[in-house]
């Protein structure tokens, strides 16, 4: 038996959802296939719950700062277990949720692993359903490492369920995870460290706000190790040993818990590409600007499942949007990035938006790095800042800014305004020429700019 659809969506996420909605609202029949809940990463184990832990963390913060201002306070006594179970409250009937949504839409859910068996086709369980187009949507999976003993990790997802809070614990990798995580566990009292095989976090971000944010880190007592190379975790009597060399030598680290701080990469592995030709390389689907696959055009890629974009919600929503519109109007529609901005939620966040130094000089473009340490401006010292910076790029002959990137001072928040700036060409004399609310911190990009 074979179902034809219009399109077929592999995956539920932000990505999914973007794509499926597009080409159901111009009348398409569209029928989306989900391995696991419906509603993706983003609002089950991810961006959503986790903040939830991370708010916690920022009202952690601001009783470490009480005293400056006066306020006398006893130990917090954070309940672990508590906190958990309000996170998942998040959770909770978000899939039954989104399925009333595909359902209300005339959206048909088919439930299983799919795998492609033709160019046009997918198989879930014995059941083969073909389309005219198809959306490779599926996100992500945490990344594995040949490391022996890899086994005892756990990851984002186990975090997010984990209702004892451990005493101590290593993140293998120091990504966005490991950080925003490792504030969190900081600041309930656990004995974190960091073991990162680069030689710098975050190597894609801004050296310098990089850098800023890791100096705050190890203020917590988050220890950070830096170009390392990890060779065995070992398990014995419900501790482990994370076993290590550095500038050659053997180090080794104890810990109640070992967890996957490397990242994610693309869910594709199950999906038999081959089967559909589709030109691939461990992993990374090849796309042309259209979010279509180079070698069979009835495939496109969005969200996570996409390589070279960031792992973000809000690009995969976008993603999923673009790649709707093209479905249904033809290959029109390309992806924008360079008005994206970022956030790692650690406390207090950094955030970016637009180019770094080193895209700018590649690119040939004559600019200044406004760089400003703002802790001891007025705005920061209300608030006892313990870290504010900023870094923000301006083109030296058009005015119109490039970049920004940010730590503290707000920098989760007023990174819109910089990102609207670069999306719609307000110029750094015009951002410096607003009107703001005052004192706020967002009343200080005339002086950043």
């Amino acid at each position: 038996m074979t179902n034809h659809f219009d399109v077929i969506v592999l995956g539920t996420g932000n990505a999914g959802m973007g794509a499926a909605g597009v080409a159901r609202a111009a009348g398409l029949e569209v029928a989306m296939i989900e391995n696991r809940e419906v509603g993706g990463t983003c609002a089950l184990r991810g961006c959503v719950p986790k903040k939830v832990l991370v708010a916690a963390a920022q009202v952690l913060d601001q009783i470490e700062r009480a005293s400056v201002h006066h306020i006398e306070i006893g130990s917090p006594k954070l309940d672990w277990a508590k906190l958990i179970e309000r996170e998942q409250g998040f959770v909770e009937g978000v899939p039954d949720e989104f399925k009333g949504s595909l359902e209300n839409r005339g959206i048909t859910l088919i439930e299983g692993r799919a795998r492609f068996t033709g160019r046009h086709e997918v198989t879930v369980g014995e059941t083969v359903y073909s389309a005219d187009k198809i959306v490779i949507a599926t996100g992500s999976v945490p990344r594995e490492l040949p490391i022996k003993g890899w086994e005892h990790t756990i990851t984002s997802d186990d975090i997010l369920i984990g209702k004892e809070l451990p005493e101590s614990l290593v993140f293998i990798g120091g990504g966005v995870i490991a950080l925003e995580f490792s504030h969190v566990f900081a600041r309930a009292g656990t004995k974190v460290t960091i073991l990162e095989a680069m030689p710098s976090l975050l190597p894609r971000l801004d050296p310098d706000a990089v850098a800023a944010l890791r100096q705050e880190t190890e203020r917590l007592g988050i220890e950070i190790l830096t170009d390392v190379k990890v060779s065995e975790i070992k398990h014995h009597d419900g501790r482990f040993a994370v076993l290590f060399e550095k500038d050659g030598e053997a180090l080794e680290r104890h810990a109640a818990v070992v967890a996957n701080g490397t990242g994610r990469v693309a869910d594709v592995a199950g999906l038999d590409l081959d089967a559909a030709g589709i030109v691939h390389q461990s992993g990374r689907i090849e796309v042309n600007a259209y979010l279509g696959s180079t070698s069979n055009p009835a495939i496109y890629v969005a969200g996570d499942a996409l390589w070279s974009s960031a792992q973000l919600s809000p690009v995969a929503t976008y993603e999923g949007r673009i790649v709707g519109e093209n479905i249904v109007n033809g290959d029109k529609l390309v992806a924008d990035y360079s008005h994206v901005p970022s956030a790692v939620y650690t406390v207090p966040a950094m955030a970016s938006v637009g180019m770094g130094e080193a895209e700018a000089s590649d690119k040939g473009l004559k600019f200044k790095a406004k760089v400003n340490h703002m802790t001891s401006w007025r705005s920061a010292r209300t608030y006892a800042e313990t870290v504010a910076f900023s870094k923000i790029l301006v083109e030296e002959e058009s005015d119109r800014i490039l970049g920004a990137h940010m730590v503290g001072h707000g920098a989760e928040e007023v990174i819109h305004l910089l990102a609207f700036a670069i999306k719609y060409g307000v110029t750094a004399t015009e951002l410096a020429g607003g009107l703001y609310g005052y004192p706020t911190f967002s009343s200080d990009l005339k002086y950043l700019v």
